[in-house]
């Protein structure tokens, strides 16, 4: 049984979806080409809303009224593709759901079933969480990952270049992954490979490939990593750490989309998307002569950039559960139960090492306790539990919350002077205050 049965469409009615009236014959569609006109209906008649703007910007301007009208109605967007950054600031505004439009087609009941859902969720007694693209194994509602999730849903349906930054864990293949799993490729392979883990004489053979007696060891034809992903995606994980001469290599890969194997006098045509990814920034790395400068503009025709998640502490929380579940899945083990104390903490925690630090963290708060037991900062690393520590025996029972911050204050101050060796310059730079600010 559907969900929708009843639907306000706003905007121009020619790009109303076929599929969504194939899908769903026996849907009542009301079209209306203005907010305005829109605002004078009576919206409780209707299930959901789809407001179908020329722009985010129209989108922006127009939510804030229509939700005050539409208070139970789920909101959907649709936007063209090329506004998909914009996706987050329209999800704070009130959007249920945004919508890319596809300018080929191709989006055949996708429409339905978001709006199936959003309808669903929005139904009395159900919380209504905010609505977020089904990227494979990738958390998050905070801002910065809405606007991830957006990029990735537009770099899924182009075919140019994409280019993954971020510090060292933050979960740059999975994004790669996403990419392609959402595109047309999906069926295809999707090959991974860590430039940083071969020498340049190996990693060469191990994407081009190699003909029989090409160098010492190599008794047969061996194919390469881009002929294996053919039709598909290759991922190169860390690219910024080649060398010039293997940069120049597979630039000429990029741009004829051919290889020629190690040995061999002819190329072979390929069709592979590549991905790319690094930890480092590539357009200083370029700036400065340590990445070709033609390389870096081939690959970074679709930047998206995953932030650190010191950055997005309201996804922590989200994060820590799933590995959890995962994890007990794993090992058969009854859902785990958090303390307070334990979120906050990994709440308060800076995460160097990012997704996959919080990962480990979790495993090992696993590891420690006892089926069914809940988990608090006790199950923690000593990095994580000395947080704590420290605090709590510079707080007395009674001291009211200014005493408290000045006492922990005047603890960390101490701690940083004595890291300095009491030089008062240093550490007032180190803690980033005035030294009028330290004597204070």
């Amino acid at each position: 049984m559907h969900a929708v049965r009843s639907l306000l469409w706003i905007g121009p009615g020619d790009r109303f979806a076929a599929d969504l009236a194939q899908e769903t014959p026996t849907l009542d569609v009301v079209f209306e080409p203005s907010l305005e006109g829109a605002l004078r209906l009576a919206l409780g008649g209707f299930d959901a809303v789809v407001l179908d703007a020329p722009d985010p910007a129209a989108a922006r301007e127009a939510l804030p009224a229509l939700r005050k009208k539409a208070r139970r109605q789920p909101v959907l967007v649709r936007l063209d593709a090329c506004a998909a950054p914009e996706r987050a600031g329209l999800l704070a505004a009130g959007a249920g759901d945004v919508m890319l439009r596809d300018p080929e087609g191709g989006q055949r009941g996708e429409l339905v079933e978001r709006l199936e859902r959003l309808v669903r969720e929005a139904r009395p007694g159900q919380a209504r969480p905010r609505t977020e693209p089904r990227l494979p194994g990738m958390i998050g509602q905070s801002p910065q990952m809405a606007e991830v999730f957006a990029l990735v849903e537009c770099a899924a349906r182009s075919r140019a270049t994409v280019l993954v930054t971020g510090e060292t864990g933050t979960g740059k293949e999975l994004i790669a992954r996403a990419v392609h799993e959402l595109g047309p490729r999906a069926g295809q392979p999707f090959v991974g490979l860590n430039c940083a883990a071969f020498p340049e004489t190996l990693l060469e053979s191990e994407l081009f490939g190699s003909l029989r007696g090409a160098f010492t060891g190599a008794h047969r034809d061996r194919k390469g990593l881009f002929e294996a992903a053919d039709g598909g995606t290759l991922f190169l994980d860390e690219v910024s750490e080649t060398s010039g001469p293997f940069q120049a290599k597979l630039l000429r890969a990029l741009q004829e989309r051919e290889v020629r194997p190690v040995g061999g006098a002819r190329a072979r045509r390929v069709d592979v998307r590549v991905i790319a990814a690094t930890h480092r920034d590539l357009r200083r790395e370029a700036g400065q002569g340590r990445f070709r400068e033609d390389l870096y503009y081939r690959l970074a025709v679709f930047p998206i950039h995953a932030p650190p998640l010191r950055e997005r502490a309201s996804d922590v929380r989200a994060l820590a559960s799933h590995f959890a579940e995962l994890q007990g899945r794993a090992e058969g083990r009854p859902p785990v139960r958090w303390s307070q104390d334990a979120l906050r903490l990994l709440e308060a925690w800076h995460w160097p090492g990012n997704v996959r630090e919080l990962e480990n963290e979790v495993a090992r708060a696993l590891a420690l306790a006892e089926p069914g037991a809940t988990l608090t900062p006790a199950h923690f690393s000593r990095r994580l539990a000395g947080l704590v520590e420290p605090v709590e025996s510079q707080l007395a029972p009674d001291d009211s919350l200014r005493a408290s911050v000045r006492r922990i204050e005047a603890w960390l101050i101490r701690r940083a002077l004595d890291a300095h060796g009491g030089r008062r310059a240093e550490t007032a730079r180190r803690l980033r205050i005035t030294r009028e600010g330290l004597y204070n």
